[in-house]
């Protein structure tokens, strides 16, 4: 009866979790860690706040680790790698990292004012999208995003994959938002915009962000009309989706997992001779 743990964690552009489960390791449990991630991401493609659950079972007579420990043992083995535990906390057996989530709030950061990639601030590349070919027409592209918002089949949206005939295509978007943002050392980019795409839904589909991004965009660049997105959602078919008009994954973040309050509830806290040899 190991104990259950949620841990939120920074994480950098990569497609697995192998290094946060050898970290997970390394804390000698008794039994092989069993290591749940919320939402895995596109290599390149970067996390401020993902989710993982893990239970966790010590070796008899050793104490439960507290919250504390577990994220500063952690954190010690991932000390090689751009990876950081930032909380952990005890939840119910019940609790599942990835199914349990209400939803899933990404942010991709467009960069304007640059007419080549030498341009964009040293600080800044990797993490963002320099689109080329002038200013974009955010008008244009809100009223655009108008129509992806709430249910849909978004066959168009998705990069087809092994999964793609298992996993339905009908989506729930909850927010989509296109916001001026400020840029890292803002003082420093004089003459450049950016701007955050926010989405929010409880799941997206393979490289559905990137697809909806790349769509808006060419809708500010002149290339789609809004109505053209509303046709593309009309057609369902992933091979419709204008070519090489996917967004890169650079500017992409996941930046929070939204859980409600009852399934992150900690269990009561066990009897001393039920501690024992538990974490």
């Amino acid at each position: 009866n190991g104990l259950k743990w949620v841990i939120l964690c920074l994480l950098p552009p990569s497609p697995n979790d192998t290094k946060q489960r050898k970290a997970a390791q390394n804390l000698r449990p008794s039994v092989p860690i069993k290591f749940h991630i919320s939402s895995r991401t596109d290599s390149g493609v970067h996390a401020l706040a993902n989710a993982a659950h893990l239970d966790i079972q010590r070796a008899p007579g050793k104490a439960a680790f507290s919250g504390k420990q577990l994220v500063q043992g952690l954190n010690y083995h991932l000390k090689p790698e751009p990876i950081c535990i930032l909380s952990a906390q005890r939840v119910p057996s019940t609790f599942h990292a990835r199914f349990c989530a209400l939803s899933r709030t990404y942010i991709y950061r467009l960069l304007l004012g640059c007419a080549h990639y030498s341009q964009i601030p040293v600080f800044e590349r990797d993490l963002c999208w320099a689109p080329a070919g002038g200013p974009l027409d955010i008008s244009a592209m809100r009223e655009a995003a108008k129509f992806l918002l709430g249910t849909h089949d978004f066959s168009t949206f998705r990069s087809l994959s092994s999964e793609t005939p298992f996993r339905c295509p009908v989506r729930t978007l909850l927010q989509l938002e296109i916001q001026p943002a400020p840029g890292f050392l803002s003082h420093h980019n004089r003459g450049l915009e950016f701007w955050e795409v926010k989405f929010k839904s409880r799941s997206f589909l393979y490289r559905q962000v990137r697809r909806m991004v790349g769509a808006l965009v060419a809708v500010g660049q002149g290339k789609l009309s809004p109505q053209d997105i509303q046709e593309l959602l009309e057609v369902k078919d992933a091979r419709a989706f204008p070519p090489h008009a996917m967004a890169p994954p650079s500017g992409l973040f996941l930046k929070s997992v939204e859980y409600s309050q009852a399934d992150l509830a900690a269990p009561s806290a066990p009897a001393e001779e039920e501690l024992c040899g538990l974490s």
